[in-house]
């Protein structure tokens, strides 16, 4: 499940204070753009840049990238159905949970290794790609990227019935080795049959050999740009991203599958799985502030942490309009843009003005945790 926070037509914010005449958040900012920032209304032309998101994830989301701008302009004339607006999506997941997510294709050591030790992945890509693959020197990215596409897309463009025949061979002899006591470490069976019991079938169950598997903690933060294949497995995050739905899917899904946009669309460029960790950076000025800070212009997150010692916090003014997410805790907010007092616990949500602050008065014992979506231009 999600909730969105935010302004995309397909999920416009509601407005709870029944004092104010717009009913949805979109309709307020066009009726004050100047609560944006004035830099943050010029780039982005009188609207919102990002839109916020909590996910608990407990089957598997689809294998996905998403486009940059060029080709989400392209793909919204041609498919509006399918791709609903011209924008792109770079998008951040932080942990709430233990949280696992696949993200990006995994050093080739490690897809060959899976190529020698799993021999239905092998027929699916065949002989040649995979020789073609085993010989790829390192010292040659550019060749191990033509190699990886050959690869994953002979994947993914495998015939239904074939794929299926070699999944369920695979899926059979895991569970036969998992039955005998066997390590299945080496086809990454564990995985494998989770996802094969929520997916039967799904061509996505491969892509396990391709892609890393990565683990965050609680605070732990990855950042997906364009073209970045991707693939949330299990767990609760807090999700910033530029304003935007376009997805391009091709497994683990029941909805619309664009194998062909996804596998020409792709960065092939292999990566330890320890480098999709995005780290936070303690602001200097204020040492309950950590600052997720991506290189995109569109959005970034502030995860407060108030200790039980502070019983008055001030959710500092920025030059950017921002919505505050409380996970913890509960507080009464003021401020001198609000009409009245604002009873804060876990879910609730505010939009702050550009320039403007609140002062937060604690009632919690265990103090609290915030984030903050933004736009630092």
């Amino acid at each position: 499940s999600q909730l969105w926070m935010g302004t995309h037509p397909r999920g416009d914010a509601i407005i709870r204070d029944n004092r104010i005449p717009q009913k949805t958040l979109g309709q307020w900012i066009a009726d004050n753009p100047a609560c944006l920032g004035a830099k943050v209304k010029d780039t982005f032309q009188g609207h919102l840049p990002f839109l916020f998101k909590v996910l608990s994830v407990n089957t598997a989301l689809s294998v996905q990238a998403h486009p940059n701008k060029e080709l989400a302009a392209k793909l919204h004339t041609q498919f509006p159905e399918h791709y609903p607006d011209a924008n792109h999506k770079p998008e951040m997941a932080i942990a709430l949970t233990p949280f696992e997510g696949l993200c990006g294709f995994r050093p080739v050591e490690e897809i060959v290794s899976f190529l020698q030790n799993v021999p239905e992945l092998r027929a699916l890509i065949g002989e040649v790609a995979a020789e073609q693959l085993e010989r790829s020197g390192s010292d040659d990215p550019r060749g191990v990227s033509a190699a990886l596409r050959v690869c994953f897309t002979r994947l993914m463009k495998s015939e239904k019935k074939f794929f299926v025949d070699q999944l369920n061979m695979l899926v059979k002899r895991i569970s036969q080795e998992a039955v005998e006591g066997k390590d299945t470490s080496g086809s990454n069976g564990d995985l494998l049959l989770r996802l094969h019991s929520q997916y039967p079938g799904d061509i996505g169950c491969f892509t396990i050999y391709f892609l890393n598997l990565v683990r965050l903690e609680p605070g732990e933060a990855m950042f997906l740009g364009a073209n970045e294949p991707h693939a949330y497995l299990h767990g609760d995050c807090v999700e910033c991203m530029a304003c935007s739905d376009n997805t391009v899917r091709a497994g683990l899904t029941p909805k619309f599958i664009d194998v062909l946009t996804l596998c020409e669309m792709l960065n092939y460029t292999p990566a330890p799985s320890s480098s999709k960790i995005f780290p936070a950076v303690q602001s200097q000025l204020d040492p309950s502030v950590y600052l997720y800070d991506p290189p995109v212009p569109d959005f970034s997150i502030m995860r407060i942490e108030i200790p039980a010692s502070i019983k008055l916090y001030l959710v500092s003014a920025i030059d950017s309009a921002s919505i505050l997410l409380v996970i913890q805790g509960t507080a009464v907010g003021t401020s001198t843009a609000a009409a009245s007092e604002m009873s804060l616990c876990r879910g609730s949500v505010l939009f702050i003005s550009a320039n403007e602050s609140i002062s937060l008065h604690l009632s919690s014992p265990d103090g609290m945790l915030l984030f903050r979506a933004c736009c630092l231009l």
